[in-house]
């Protein structure tokens, strides 16, 4: 008999949901667990530590591209870790890139809201530039 959990312990022990432990079955990032007689998933250890490293990866905004990538060095560990270096250098760019693109976004932002005269609706600054990209100093794509 395995002894394992279920999905809704699970997920509850790894801070996450059950849709989301099937999807990552689904996509591969999470191997598909032990069945009961009943069909009943039943989760070992590993998936629980596996589910937690997937959460935290996607909390430091990693793309499930880099975590099956860091999971595939994860699961051949006499490797040197020069890949999880550069996926993580990656990562700290990408960071780097939407840090100056919210900067950028901050900055108009507070302009628009600034030249606002605090008048009528018809005449708001705020409302002027968001119907007109072309008046905004910022390019979000």
């Amino acid at each position: 008999m395995n002894r394992g959990i279920g999905i809704g312990a699970l997920a509850k022990q790894a801070g996450t949901k059950v849709p989301t432990v099937r999807y990552y079955e689904q996509i591969g990032l999470l191997p598909e667990p032990d069945r009961t007689a009943g069909n009943q998933r039943r989760y070992s250890q590993d998936h629980v530590s596996r589910l937690a490293f997937i959460r935290h990866s996607r909390d430091l905004g990693f793309t499930l591209e880099a975590i099956r990538d860091l999971l595939a060095l994860v699961d051949t560990p006499d490797q040197p870790c020069e890949v999880a270096d550069q996926i993580a250098r990656r990562q700290i760019e990408d960071i780097d890139v939407r840090i100056r693109q919210l900067t950028a976004l901050r900055t108009e932002l507070l302009h628009m809201v600034d030249q606002c005269a605090g008048g009528k609706i018809e005449t708001c600054r705020v409302i002027e530039v968001l119907s007109d990209h072309g008046q905004c100093g910022v390019d979000v794509h």
